[in-house]
């Protein structure tokens, strides 16, 4: 019988589409990874993936907001843009709760959204959604490609923008009849033309010396870290500029790690759950120095109490963080490494605070974050501790949402930068597994470890398919108290102890869990326990889960409740 040859189309002479130019631009523009899930409008998309296999890779994820939290994780990690490709409608849609995280913790993405074809936009097509108009508030900028000849002008831009001034999401929807189309001539390369687009990345002279002038006159300065720091790659100018002039340092949540936490001049994470010493620093400093925060309520608590003795000098590479929340007296728009060495060539005298610095060293002292051993259980806090122990404080920890969050920011001391990963703004639970992943793929060589609660877990655990597939070594840590824990906390606290829908009734066995996904899983019940596996798992070449279950009655300490002031903390010592 004759066999008739079938056509190869591996090997098929195809004209270049807008796919292919499209892949070419990413490839020129040194993006190595791409996150994403394929579909209908982005099919001519992978037909160009496929065809340049082994020049870019592509990481096919389970779901669209499980590949844009684990872009986020590669984007903090190594500050490039993390690039994410999603189809039209639910595949685009699916990517918002990532793209707004994204956005309100400024950093860098460029995602692809297929799109229906422009002759049936407006029709309500098949999975047919307005992404443009979904999407605007939520990036720093958006497009939708109308000409194939536009497309690398568009895409240089995006990386561009994505990546300069205050990092944030940029959104490039591309309808499918621009992949699939043919180009018939190769389009001109990408240039950047963005008169409007114009970040100040230098300070003015003038006002580094006013900041100068006021340092050397306080009597009780402080520096508040925030992320700018770890975008403007500050961190080992903040910790010369501080040590210089014996600046004592308060650091948000995002900018944990921008000041070793171990420098005498250390205060801690401040705010709703910050140390006591950070809050009462803030509370009654003459001279507070932001860099790079954005004031959020979070670190605030009710404006009306905070700093309200100081004067607010505040370095932000955003003009429109500056007076946003809390009056600023000295601003001063600029790239946070470049202010720092400015102030550090005009600033010559330092201020005379040895009593505030005494001061401070009491607060640390007198009020230290403390927590209750117990016999019976595992508290959460001396599980962050022997996590810490065991990595030697070396780990890239990323967490969901609550109180582990917590826990993992007060008791895992970060001494060096872009080791935390964690959704601030935004507070998104279920980011903290897939962006670990991302983590892991930014940075091979390094221990990734991912804190996350027992609820958040459940809601992108299907990514457990990418770390076998992908044999990442991430270690999971799921601190299970079977419940919604801070939800449980602020109903105990401040809703007359109603606990409404916060503790979990069923779980599943995440052992066998982990095991179906082909994963190694352990149970730990007790501190003994812990203690023999945790160096084991840690020592072991690939990704284990342990379930650690811990004392569901634990409470986050100290606390800010809502409408109070900083200095108006609960928790702070034993009851």
């Amino acid at each position: 019988m004759k066999v008739e040859a079938k056509p190869d189309f591996q090997t098929s002479t195809a004209p270049k589409t807008g796919a292919d130019l499209l892949i070419d631009l990413l490839i020129n523009e040194g993006v190595d990874t791409l996150f994403g899930y394929p579909g209908g409008a982005v099919l001519p998309i992978y037909d160009a993936i496929y065809r340049a296999r082994g020049t870019i890779k592509h990481v096919l994820f389970r779901h669209e907001q499980g590949s844009i939290h684990a872009a986020e994780g590669y984007a903090r990690i190594t500050g490039k843009p993390g690039v994410v490709i999603a189809t039209s409608g639910p595949g685009a849609t699916n990517l918002v709760t990532g793209i707004t995280d994204a956005m309100m913790d400024s950093l860098p993405l460029v995602i692809f959204t297929g799109q229906v074809a422009r002759g049936v936009i407006g029709t309500d097509a098949f999975q047919e959604a307005d992404v443009m108009a979904i999407t605007t508030p939520i990036t720093k900028h958006n497009y939708q490609v109308q000409d194939i000849a536009d497309l690398p002008r568009i895409v240089k831009e995006a990386f561009h923008i994505a990546s300069t001034g205050r990092p944030g999401p940029v959104l490039i929807d591309i309808p499918k009849d621009i992949s699939a189309g043919e180009l018939f001539e190769t389009p001109e390369e990408g240039t950047i033309n963005l008169p409007g687009y114009q970040p100040t990345t230098k300070p003015n002279p003038l006002q580094i010396k006013k900041l100068a002038d006021a340092i050397t006159k306080s009597k009780k300065p402080v520096i508040l870290a925030g992320a700018g720091i770890l975008h403007g790659k500050a961190s080992a100018e903040l910790t010369a500029f501080a040590e210089k002039h014996k600046l004592p340092v308060v650091t948000t949540l995002l900018g944990l790690g921008t000041f070793p936490a171990n420098n005498p001049l250390s205060l801690g994470m401040g705010g709703m759950h910050g140390t006591y010493a950070a809050n009462m620093a803030m509370y009654e400093s003459d001279l507070l120095i932001n860099i790079g925060a954005r004031f959020d309520d979070r670190l605030t608590g009710n404006l009306k109490h905070f700093s309200p003795n100081a004067k607010v000098a505040h370095i932000d590479i955003d003009p429109a963080e500056i007076g946003k929340n809390v009056p600023t007296n000295i601003p001063i728009v600029s790239d946070s490494k470049e202010a720092l060495i400015e102030l550090m060539n005009q600033t010559s005298e330092s201020p005379e605070n040895e009593e505030w610095l005494e001061t401070l060293s009491k607060y640390k002292e007198e009020f230290p974050l403390w927590y209750k051993h117990d016999p019976n259980g595992m508290s959460p806090q001396w599980l962050i501790e022997a996590i810490h122990k065991v990595t030697n404080g070396d780990a890239v920890v990323t967490t969901d949402v609550g109180q582990h969050q917590m826990w993992a920011a007060q008791y895992y001391n970060f001494e060096k930068p872009h080791r935390w990963v964690t959704s601030g703004g935004l507070g998104t639970m279920g980011f903290g597994f897939p962006a670990a992943i991302g983590a892991q793929m930014a940075s091979p060589g390094s221990t990734v470890v991912a804190i996350v609660g027992d609820a958040g877990f459940q809601m992108t655990l299907q990514e457990l398919s990418i770390i076998y597939e992908q044999n990442l070594p991430v270690k999971i840590i799921i601190v299970n108290n079977g419940a919604l824990g801070m939800v449980r906390q602020w109903q105990e606290l401040l809703h007359g102890n109603r606990i409404s829908e916060s503790i979990l009734q069923t779980q599943p066995d995440f052992v066998k869990l982990a095991e179906a996904y082909h994963i190694r899983g352990l149970k730990i019940e007790s501190q003994e326990e812990l203690i023999t596996k945790l160096p084991e798992v840690f020592a072991y070449d690939g990704p284990v889960l342990m379930d650690c279950r811990v004392l569901q009655q634990e409470k986050v300490f100290p606390m800010i409740a809502p409408g109070k002031g900083i200095h108006e903390m609960i928790g702070v010592k034993p009851s």
